[in-house]
C-alpha cells in the first residue's frame, strides 16, 4: 500500500526534523539562560556565606575582645574586694580592742569613783591602788593590727 500519502509523510517528516532544530535550539537556549542564572545564583549565594563568615569571624574577635577585657575588670575588682576586705577585717579588731580598752576604762573609772569615795591625787597612789585591786586589763594583751598593705612594707625592712 504504497500510497502518495507515504511520500507525504517523509516531507511532514522533513518539515518536522527542521522544526525540531529549531525547538532543540529553543530548548538549548533555555538550558544555557538556566545554567546562567544557576550559576549567577550559585556566586550570590557563595558571596552571602563569604560575608557571613567574614561578620561572624569579625564578631568573635570583639567578642573575644571584650571578654578579655570583663576578665581583667573582674581580675582588678576581685582584687580591690580582697583588699577591702582585709583592710575591713583589721577595722574590726581595731573596733574589738579598743572596745576592751573602753571597757577597762569603764571599770577603772568606775573603781576609782567607788572606792572610799576619794578622789586620788598622788600618781603613787593610784598605782597602788590600781595594784591592789585585780583588774582585768584585757587590752593589753590584745596585739596591734597593723593595715595589711603595710605588713609587706615593715617586712621588707623599711621601716
Amino acid at each position: 500500500m504504497a500510497s502518495p500519502g507515504g511520500t507525504s509523510s517523509g516531507s511532514s517528516l522533513l518539515h518536522n526534523s527542521g522544526g525540531d532544530e529549531g525547538l532543540q535550539t529553543v530548548t538549548d537556549q533555555k538550558k544555557r539562560k538556566r545554567m546562567i542564572s544557576n550559576r549567577e545564583s550559585a556566586r550570590r549565594s557563595r558571596m552571602r556565606k563569604q560575608k557571613q563568615l567574614s561578620d561572624l569571624i569579625t564578631e568573635s574577635s570583639q567578642l573575644q575582645k571584650e571578654n578579655s577585657q570583663a576578665t581583667m575588670l573582674l581580675n582588678i575588682i576581685t582584687r580591690r574586694c580582697a583588699t577591702v576586705e582585709a583592710e575591713n577585717s583589721i577595722l574590726r579588731a581595731q573596733v574589738m580592742e579598743l572596745s576592751y580598752a573602753l571597757e577597762s576604762l569603764d571599770e577603772i573609772t568606775q573603781s576609782i569613783r567607788g572606792s572610799n569615795n576619794m578622789v586620788l591625787w598622788d600618781g603613787t597612789q593610784l598605782m597602788n591602788s590600781l595594784m591592789i585591786s585585780s583588774w582585768n586589763f584585757r587590752y593589753i594583751n590584745q596585739p596591734m593590727m597593723a593595715p595589711a598593705e603595710k605588713m609587706f612594707y615593715y617586712r621588707q625592712g623599711a621601716y
